[in-house]
């Protein structure tokens, strides 16, 4: 594989993934969550914004092992310390706030 080519797959995979919490009412985009108590109400079907965030944390560090693994297989994986995960963390919220402007900071209409 090439290297360009699998910088580009982690890139595409990051922002898709960054934004599948905030597009999906279902868990990672195809666990479906029980209703809540209030039957039939809108707002008994959506997720709550912690499981968003949780959500994201996880499917962060599903990519990083997929970048991991790209990165292995083209050679020597290198060590990393807590600023490179500090500053993919960050990129990785910033991937996700096309998602999260569609999800809380938009106008419906009614």
């Amino acid at each position: 594989m090439d290297i360009s080519f699998a910088a580009w797959l982690v890139i595409a995979v990051a922002i898709a993934f960054a934004n599948l919490p905030f597009l999906s009412e279902k868990a990672f985009g195809f666990v479906p969550l029980s209703p809540g108590r209030g039957g039939a109400s809108p707002e008994a079907h959506t997720k709550h914004f912690v499981i968003r965030l949780l959500e994201l944390f996880v499917l962060y560090f599903v990519v990083g092992a997929l970048a991991y693994a790209l990165e292995s297989r083209i050679g020597n994986a290198f060590a990393q310390t807590w600023e490179f995960y500090a500053i993919t963390g960050c990129m990785f919220v910033v991937l996700a706030f096309p998602g999260f402007v569609y999800r809380y900071l938009r106008k419906r209409r009614s």
